[in-house]
């Protein structure tokens, strides 16, 4: 939630993955189940009273596991201090000797990315430590349609003829067995970082050092780390090692170095949607911090094309997952990720302004092809067949292959299923799939895992390929191991609360207090609150046919509840004047000279008095 704007609507969210025309609300969703936390109000009352906020926070942060005025202290004032010691993380010190030795002796070092936030960010991070301590880096993005995911045996052949001896690849190798092996037969040195899954089995590339904290015998103290955090964290024990026995350079590192490099990290992990507690949430607390004086062109350059002044309006985690983001990802969606590279590295402002407008320019390129292939992805949908399925498998030819994971999201969003979403090209079938909270992705592909020409990623979110004409078998084998594991309550999408808070219990010093938990994101979501007996104060007014404005007044307290994509299903509720319904909502600011003030959007609406 931003403590300090306006809510914006769909159309202004530029590449964001909000609902269009083809909404849950429009697609006709099931209902959803509202779940909210055990009550604790004692010990809500003891933490709010040690902590001198209102009550309502205090059941937030017990909701969210922070029980003690220690942890809420460390919670709510994030410090760079609160970033783990990286020599903690199993390989670590093996990766820093190798690449020290490389800068020393002068040799060039291959970085391997992804094409994604993640990978590029990555990329940029790493390559910016090593050539601070002098070092020689050349780098490789894969193109997503001619590569694909990955590490590829030509590009490592290429590197060994023309010199290279150590290649570390960035968010991603976990799995690349093969280019692990190759690396070896070409008497390559392989350091992996990544934050995938590995391999069930724990099975782990052959490699001079893996760099995973998710690997069997790592006990690093932040699991969630994404792709370009494990990079960033081989940096910092690059960086510090350079320093040690230098006081004054140490201290330079971790005050003025570590946090500049937070402003692309904290990028990286919002976009990759990774758990914002603990590490992350420093991470992205101190970065959001730092983009307030963006220093290189390349930031600057994307921030303006994005529309974000962070001079004029203090930046949230929602502006870079909405704005930032999505124009970064659509290099690699639709053309060549390595322009991404090139922008935050640039010292050209001229060269950064001409970057920043092709990706913007590719961004609404990758909307355009977006809105086509899902207009008839939902065609797909209302098949018959699609009706009763627990496991949603859909493909079709010419389906642009950087855009169907954010097809996956849609379907998910629309039906409350887990989903893959599959393009064919000249007989393979590349596929992309996102899951429902109830249902691990990762562990379902395992399950049928000899399908697979390769697939990868985690419980949410997967990427794969497989031979076109093994599709119906897939589709076969997911919906039956679905079937063995999904209940009708799991596919009743839930809708997570927070905490009940009457609309009269809303203050401007609630909405302040609430804002210190920021940022928001995955497992620390913005804060849903549930409100039961609302009255409708007024005709519901419609902006757009398909958003709606409700006027809703509870006690001595009134609000108006904005609904984006709700104009539809609130016609359908034919609302009149007088009637009561329940709300989950959230709260927001509303900055406007005229009728500015704190106002709701609506996050799920019920008629009359309903249970949890």
């Amino acid at each position: 939630m931003a403590t300090s704007s306006s809510p914006a609507s769909p159309e202004q969210m530029a590449g964001g993955l909000l609902p269009d025309q083809h909404s849950p609300e429009r697609m006709g969703r099931p209902a959803r189940r509202w779940v909210l936390p055990v009550p604790m109000p004692e010990q809500a009352i003891v933490l709010a009273q040690e902590l001198i906020v209102p009550v309502a926070v205090a059941e937030l942060l017990l909701a969210r596991g922070i029980s003690t005025t220690a942890e809420a202290a460390a919670f709510l004032h994030p410090t760079i201090e609160q970033l783990h010691d990286p020599l903690s993380m199993l390989g670590m010190a093996t990766a820093v000797t190798r690449i020290a030795e490389a800068v020393a002796r002068a040799e060039p070092i291959l970085i391997y990315g992804d094409y994604d936030v993640d990978g590029t960010t990555a990329v940029v991070l790493l390559k910016t430590a090593i050539e601070r301590l002098g070092g020689t880096v050349r780098f490789h993005v894969p193109h997503r349609l001619r590569e694909g995911y990955g590490m590829q045996r030509e590009v490592l052949e290429r590197a060994a003829a023309e010199g290279v001896r150590l290649v570390v690849s960035v968010d991603t190798g976990i799995r690349a067995f093969a280019a692990a092996d190759a690396a070896e037969a070409l008497g390559l040195d392989l350091i992996v970082t990544d934050h995938h899954l590995p391999e069930a089995g724990s099975a782990l590339p052959h490699a001079l050092a893996v760099l995973n904290p998710n690997q069997p015998g790592c006990g690093y103290g932040c699991k969630g780390l994404c792709g370009a955090g494990v990079a960033f964290k081989l940096s910092q024990a690059l960086l510090e090692h350079a320093a040690v026995g230098d006081p004054a350079a140490l201290v330079r590192v971790r005050t003025k170095v570590l946090p500049s490099f937070l402003k692309m990290l904290a990028i990286a992990t919002v976009a990759d949607a990774v758990p914002l507690l603990g590490e992350n949430r420093a991470i992205v607390a101190l970065g959001l911090q730092g983009l307030r004086e963006p220093a290189s062109p390349g930031l600057r350059a994307l921030m303006e094309v994005a529309q974000l002044d962070p001079a004029r309006k203090k930046l949230s985690a929602m502006d870079v997952g909405f704005r930032l983001g999505p124009r970064i990802n659509a290099a690699g969606r639709m053309d060549i990720a390595g322009d991404v590279v090139e922008l935050f590295t640039t010292r050209l402002p001229a060269r950064a302004q001409e970057l920043a407008a092709k990706l913007d320019q590719l961004n609404t390129e990758r909307r355009n092809t977006e809105a086509e292939a899902l207009a008839q992805v939902m065609e797909r949908l209302a098949e018959a067949r699609f009706s009763e399925a627990r496991c949603l498998v859909l493909d079709g030819d010419g389906w642009h292959r950087g855009v169907i994971g954010i097809l996956a999201s849609r379907v998910v969003d629309t039906t409350g299923k887990p989903a893959l979403v599959i393009a064919h090209e000249n007989g393979e079938a590349y596929g992309s799939g996102r899951s429902i909270d109830s249902f691990h992705l990762l562990e379902a592909l395992e399950s049928c895992a000899e399908l697979f020409t390769r697939f990868g990623g985690h419980a949410h979110a997967v990427g794969f390929s497989l031979p076109s004409d093994r599709v119906p078998l897939l589709r076969e084998r997911l919906e039956r191991y679905a079937a063995e594991r999904l209940t009708e309550a799991d596919l009743m999408a839930p809708v997570h609360c927070d905490a009940e808070l009457p609309l009269d219990h809303v203050t401007p010093a609630l909405w302040k207090a609430v804002g210190r938990l920021e940022p928001f994101g995955m497992e620390n979501r913005e804060p849903a609150f549930v409100a039961r007996d609302v009255g409708v104060a007024a005709p519901p007014r419609y902006m757009k046919e398909k958003h709606c404005k409700l006027f809703l007044v509870q006690g001595a307290a009134q609000f108006a509840a904005l609904g984006w994509n709700w104009g539809e299903r609130v016609r359908g509720l034919a609302l009149e004047v007088g009637e009561r319904v329940d709300l989950v909502y959230r709260l927001r600011e509303n900055e406007h000279p005229e009728f500015g003030g704190l106002e709701l959007e609506i996050v799920d609406l019920r008629r009359g008095v309903a249970e949890a």
